[in-house]
């Protein structure tokens, strides 16, 4: 419509049962348009909402006897749910005389760990929960994710006692 003083553009909104809403106050002149203000704050509403992604609690339960491909499969979920930016718990779940192998349980999460490193990473650490140990995992890269053929990321100055634990080696150099 043009360049108009407030006064006649009040006056143009009123004639046409419409509001005037200012639509950029930082540009000189200001710019303001004639619309149904009800309208406009409903649309914008909508698109909000549509824009908006709750973040999801999934849930995918194993045990320690799953198949090669039947953990392939699951791993896509996974990959799938985060990539939809879902939170993700894995449960591990032990029955019987399973539960005498816990290793067993955490190898598996470590494994689904570094297969899902580029799009998830471990929010809460495997943690035993009866007879099952859970671990969580959300969207978002690795912060270190280790090297391929490293094992577990020991360096050559490092070794394992046979709990597990490393250690630093110690040289005999006087």
């Amino acid at each position: 419509m043009g360049v108009m003083p407030i006064a006649q553009a009040l006056e143009e909104a009123r004639k046409r049962n419409l509001d005037l809403v200012e639509v950029a106050p930082q540009v000189q002149p200001v710019v303001c348009r004639l619309i149904d203000f009800g309208k406009f704050k409903y649309r914008q509403e909508k698109r909000e909402k549509k824009r908006q992604h709750t973040s999801k609690l999934k849930e995918i339960r194993l045990t320690t006897q799953i198949e090669k491909h039947d953990l392939e499969t699951k791993i896509r979920h996974i990959r799938k749910f985060l990539d939809h930016d879902d939170k993700v718990r894995i449960t591990v779940i032990f029955r019987g005389r399973e539960i005498l192998h816990m290793d067993r349980g955490r190898d598996l999460l470590d494994k689904i760990t570094q297969a899902v490193a580029d799009v998830g990473r471990v929010e809460q650490l495997p943690k035993e929960r009866g007879k099952a140990i859970q671990m969580l995992i959300v969207p978002g890269r690795s912060a270190a994710p280790a090297p391929a053929g490293s094992e577990g990321g020991k360096t050559d100055d490092q070794e394992e006692d046979p709990q597990g634990h490393r250690q630093a080696l110690q040289s005999d150099a006087p």
